[in-house]
């Protein structure tokens, strides 16, 4: 188990409070999220696999489960988040293998790229990470506590089961009819897409060779469903607040997990699951037989930005298919640049104390307007975290407010209450601070380091050839080759940063530049 230091800010300044009302995967009904203990919420996410790279099928789910955290601590609520890493499982054991090296060695790789990834997409890390083989203890334990209710048995081969005829509520989550369970029908493998009911492996005896743990069970390792039930329920209790997942995931694997834990405690596991839908790629399922599945870091080599990659993936709300396409990419990556050259408009301009004409009701328009958006904003995130109503608010106040700044009626106690406004929806989709170039750097490093640098554009190779020093020692250069009225060596500077995606902008305070 890992303690992981929240990225939330505590000095950020507590606001109104709004009662989050969210879709239960359980139930099939829209209801109020709130901590059953009236203290902090209890949330169990599922993670990652770590025998390869994330997708961004994969960040869909992580973001969104980002973008629920972000809004529950935007109403003043206190969170207390567990995600598991998987990293010990068939997939893992094979490619392990393939490699010639020990899981212990083969995982951590992984690990660090996944947590690498999220930190590029801006995703707060959970309060606990908590590790599949750093557990082996407390999923022996609740294996022997299913045993001892003839819930779990042991095979000829010392694998362990479960007895899913001894759950009579199974498939209450994923509303699939079991009836028809065949008792003693087996499935050893750690994933399954068939709809049948077979009982599956809590705990697996080891193959030759193959890495195992001694228990009190035998010789082997866990299945892939009893980690998350005896994590979840070591770090949250036996009931908690909510379970979240990718929708992948609701048969068999949080199917099985609420069947052994209910089982073994009679309570109920989690009160709310939280689900969220596959993303299609240029309207096609995601796999790497179509030719269109990517990495986090596929894109960012092909030179799109990681924020751009983020406002994407937020954009539709979670229980909606989200169509990637490279054109809506792009399309995201031009609504990231408008809010920050709003942002840094807002900020940078010397605005006026008072109105030219007295009495101008403009002003107060904008005010309005702005707590409006506000409102309107945490209304949508509210209402099952609807996030394409939540982002259209604050793009609305954006038009009214430059249309406003254009006609020179714009006050500074009007650009107090609309930094206000965009506060709130940073806080929650968090694109305003430009890291894009340093997240692009870092993939390009890391595929040089990889001996796949080939697969970085070379646009990205060219716009990442000059350090910033670089840059701002040519800017400097144009600078004085203009104060000697030498323009054509200016123009050439301007034109050689052009080349390598640096953009330059002349303006009353100076130049600023950006790379695209």
């Amino acid at each position: 188990m890992q303690l992981i230091k929240s990225q939330v800010n505590s000095k950020q300044p507590q606001t109104a409070r709004m009662t989050i009302r969210l879709f239960n995967t359980l139930t099939n009904a829209i209801e109020e999220l709130y901590p059953s203990d009236g203290e902090a919420l209890r949330i169990y996410a599922c993670g990652p696999t770590v025998y390869d790279y994330g997708h961004i099928g994969n960040f869909r789910t992580f973001l969104h489960v980002d973008i629920l955290r972000r809004v529950l601590e935007l109403q003043g609520t206190k969170v207390q988040h567990v995600m598991n890493i998987t990293d010990v499982d068939d997939k893992i054991i094979r490619n392990a293998a393939a490699a010639g090296v020990p899981i212990g060695e083969y995982t951590p790789r992984f690990e660090k790229a996944f947590f690498e990834d999220l930190d590029a997409l801006s995703v707060e890390h959970p309060e606990i990470v908590a590790r599949a083989t750093e557990h082996i203890p407390e999923m022996v334990s609740l294996i022997q506590r299913l045993a001892e209710q003839d819930l779990a048995y042991k095979t000829e081969d010392g694998s362990w089961y479960f007895r899913i005829a001894g759950f009579p509520e199974y498939g209450k989550l994923s509303k699939k009819d079991f009836t028809g369970i065949t008792d003693g029908a087996r499935v050893d493998v750690d994933e399954y897409d068939k709809d049948s009911a077979r009982d599956f492996a809590l705990w697996k005896a080891p193959k030759p060779d193959e890495y195992h743990w001694q228990t009190d069970l035998g010789p082997g390792r866990p299945g892939w469903h009893i980690e998350c039930s005896a994590m979840a329920m070591e770090y949250l209790g036996e009931s908690f607040d909510l379970h979240a997942g990718g929708e992948d995931l609701m048969f068999p694997h949080h199917e099985n997990e609420i069947a052994q834990s209910e089982s073994a405690t009679h309570k109920t596991l989690a009160r709310h699951w939280f689900h969220i839908r596959f993303l299609l790629v240029e309207g096609r399922k995601m796999s790497k037989s179509e030719g269109n599945f990517y990495t986090l870091r596929d894109l960012l080599l092909k030179g799109y930005k990681a924020s751009a990659i983020r406002f994407l993936l937020t954009s539709v709300p979670y229980r909606q298919q989200l169509n990637f396409t490279f054109e809506g990419l792009v399309a995201e990556t031009g609504a990231v640049e408008r809010l920050r050259t709003f942002h840094q408009r807002l900020n940078n301009t010397k605005w006026p104390e008072s109105a030219a004409q007295p009495g101008a009701a403009w002003n107060d328009a904008i005010i309005l307007a702005a707590g409006t958006a506000k409102e309107k904003f945490r209304a949508a995130l509210a209402n099952d975290l609807n996030t394409a109503e939540a982002r259209a608010a604050i793009f609305d106040l954006v038009r009214t407010v430059n249309a406003a700044a254009d006609a020179g009626s714009l006050l500074k106690k009007d650009v107090t209450a609309v930094l206000d406004a965009l506060a709130d929806f940073d806080r929650v989709f968090a694109v305003l601070e430009d890291n894009d170039a340093q997240w692009t750097r870092f993939a390009l490093e890391w595929a040089e380091r990889e001996g796949r640098l080939d697969e970085a554009s070379p646009e990205v190779r060219a716009q990442l050839s000059l350090s910033d020093e670089q840059i701002e020692a040519l800017i400097e250069e144009r600078n004085q080759a203009r104060r000697a009225r030498n323009f054509a060596r200016g123009d050439a500077i301007r034109k050689e940063l052009l080349e390598k995606g640096i953009l330059l902008e002349d303006s009353k305070e100076g130049v600023r530049w950006k790379r695209k």
